[in-house]
């Protein structure tokens, strides 16, 4: 497959698992809290529902060469939220899904030669809209672990963690972060040869001590969803995490693997 079906495979599969996951809740649990601060689940579902929308903006730019921002303003981002989150459960799923409707007929309508037109977040840097995908699946994954019902960061997708690492790794600021090294150590498949075992190392980070562990810590801890849970010290915080919305420097034309093969 190419990487967009590899990342349209992923993205539908995540966006089912979440939906699973809110068809089962009831209206005392969306008032709820969530695990992010200030929102109940009813605002986490919201927010991925009109974030599905806003990258169906971002697609119709690509695809019509017409400037579409993500959100009008961040105040109107917000109030859709706000909005969004008081409503009985049955029309925040309904909602939810819908959307999620809306922004694969999107994608099935973008041609090829669209998803290569640089589109922005309501944040620099622009990027290609190959990426767009790749940006809903981090998305649907992460927010439906801060939903708080069940579903967590240990039970994110092998491929989604691998990609995610490496992607907020090149988004990292280097030499002004609060450690030095990160070394992720995947261990081998069971009955790989010993010292099979997968390893990246990312040096120049800044001033601090080196932080090792798994690739799944490693990124829970990057995301901000853990303390530092299994991995060799406990860290320091570290910095804001999706500071950038695409890592500086992507290719324009949609890359045969990513991360590539070779990383």
């Amino acid at each position: 497959m190419s990487v967009m079906e590899d990342y349209r495979a992923e993205l539908a599969a995540s966006t089912e698992r979440l939906l699973e996951t809110a068809a089962g809740l009831d209206d005392e649990d969306v008032r709820a809290p969530s695990l992010l601060p200030g929102w109940t689940i009813g605002h986490v579902l919201a927010h991925v529902a009109r974030n599905g929308d806003s990258y169906v903006n971002l697609l119709t730019w690509a695809r019509t060469g017409v400037r579409t921002p993500q959100y009008p303003t961040l105040d109107a981002r917000e109030a859709a939220i706000a909005a969004g989150a008081v409503r009985p459960v049955r029309e925040l799923v309904d909602d939810l899904r819908m959307s999620a409707e809306r922004l694969e007929r999107a994608i099935e309508s973008t041609p090829p030669s669209a998803w290569r037109a640089t589109v922005s977040a309501m944040r620099p840097p622009p990027h290609p809209a190959w990426y767009v995908p790749m940006r809903r699946l981090r998305e649907v994954e992460v927010h439906h672990s801060d939903l708080g019902t069940g579903y967590g960061w240990r039970d994110w997708p092998d491929a989604y963690v691998r990609w995610d690492l490496y992607d907020s790794m090149l988004s990292w600021p280097y030499g002004r972060g609060p450690v030095s090294e990160i070394v992720a150590r995947e261990p081998a498949p069971p009955g790989s040869p010993v010292g099979s075992s997968r390893v990246r190392v990312w040096r120049g980070l800044g001033d601090g001590p080196s932080v090792e562990g798994a690739p799944r810590e490693l990124l829970a801890w990057l995301t901000g969803r853990s303390a530092g849970q299994g991995l060799s010290i406990r860290p320091p915080e570290p910095p804001p995490w999706l500071a950038l919305p695409a890592p500086p420097g992507l290719p324009a034309e949609p890359p045969p693997s990513w991360p590539p093969a070779d990383d």
